[in-house]
């Protein structure tokens, strides 16, 4: 998930907030890489510092909402191990607690003679989806964001303003705040932990063909 602002316009306000769309892909683009390095690989397997708690299946999903608020932020890059062994390097974004509107999940998988089948999960429509404890490992994240107290560039390994275990490798980048605000959210991702997940009119839907939240 690079040493200037991952935040392409950052006017800071009164209480220090930082507020502009957010360039995932520049801040992937040098933090993901160092991951990849031979030597920063053994450290994690050797440590068990694997982003996931699982080995992740080899299909991504996709989540879209139209809001998230959350406390306690931080983000850093790790990576994710599948059931193959192989090594897949993503961008975790941590949250002690999280609120989600309208939020919707996505995944197709391709099966022979039937072709794609779509699993969508809708909730948080009425009332938002509330989650304590977040971890998310993506590919890929957008959207418009503002945080309080941002600290952009500071040692993964040195994080603490996130949920218990929100820290990633000692001399890779990394970045916290007190708060976040995400609006039209976007995300790729290959996992999502939560310690608690609390879904408000959760509506499942399993359909043939590609039926995707974005």
């Amino acid at each position: 998930m690079r040493k200037r602002s991952d935040v392409d316009t950052h006017d800071k306000g009164t209480d220090g907030e930082i507020v502009g769309r957010i360039s995932w892909m520049r801040f992937a683009a040098l933090s993901v890489p160092a991951v990849g390095l031979t030597a920063a690989l053994g450290i994690a397997l050797s440590s068990g510092a694997l982003a996931a708690s699982f080995a992740v299946s080899g299909q991504q999903f996709k989540v879209s909402a139209d809001g998230l608020t959350g406390e306690g932020f931080a983000q850093y890059g790790s990576i994710d191990g599948n059931a193959r062994g192989e090594l897949l390097p993503v961008a975790v974004t941590a949250i002690k607690q999280a609120e989600l509107r309208n939020l919707c999940q996505s995944v197709v998988t391709t099966l022979p003679v039937i072709g794609d089948i779509s699993l969508n999960l809708t909730a948080g429509k009425s009332s938002p989806v509330e989650a304590s404890g977040l971890f998310v490992d993506a590919t890929q994240l957008s959207g418009d964001a503002e945080f309080t107290n941002i600290e952009i560039g500071r040692d993964a390994s040195t994080l603490d303003k996130g949920p218990d275990g929100a820290q990633g490798m000692q001399d890779l980048f990394g970045q916290q705040a007190d708060t976040v605000k995400i609006s039209e959210l976007r995300q790729v991702a290959w996992a999502t932990n939560a310690g608690t997940f609390k879904l408000s009119g959760l509506d499942m839907k399993v359909a043939k063909g590609k039926k995707e939240c974005f």
